[in-house]
């Protein structure tokens, strides 16, 4: 069996960033799976499951109602090892294109206060798992190394 694009990165060598995972062709249209690696593998804890799952309600919310991107926005979910999140957009995409959409994203979240969205049992399997405090930690934790960005936390560890 073939390993799927996302284990053939080296996680050994992977640090925080915004990276193009993977891109797919279905006739006419591109859609890009971007790698929002808000933590480094293996060496830091992972986003824990409330953070996880509010940063996961706003962003998809955000992203889903945005005046730009809306019609663009495939997916946005946590990838399973918890250190980071998919965003998947229809379009050939390369990470500096989509830079200012996931800043933009991450200020929301930072900035965020009131109910979440999504988060009551009619809305959500598991709405009581949710926290907006530190999801809006490690939203300014991740934005600053976007801020910061270099060459390095654009592109895949070659």
């Amino acid at each position: 069996m073939e390993k799927i694009a996302s284990f053939t990165i080296d996680h050994l060598r992977l640090s925080p960033g915004l990276f193009v995972s993977r891109r797919d062709q279905f006739e006419s249209l591109v859609i890009t799976t971007f790698d929002l690696r808000f933590k480094t593998p293996n060496k830091e804890p992972v986003i824990d499951m409330p953070a996880l799952h509010t940063i996961e309600h706003l962003g998809a919310t955000f992203l889903r109602s945005h005046k730009d991107w809306s019609k663009r926005v495939v997916y946005f979910g946590p990838m399973g090892c918890r250190t980071g999140f998919y965003l998947i957009l229809a379009g050939d995409l390369n990470s500096a294109e989509a830079l200012p959409l996931v800043r933009e994203m991450l200020d929301f979240i930072e900035q965020f206060t009131g109910p979440i969205p999504g988060a009551s049992a009619k809305e959500c399997g598991n709405w009581q798992e949710q926290n907006l405090e530190m999801a809006r930690w490690e939203a300014a934790r991740y934005n600053n190394v976007l801020k910061n960005a270099k060459h390095e936390n654009l592109h895949y560890p070659e």
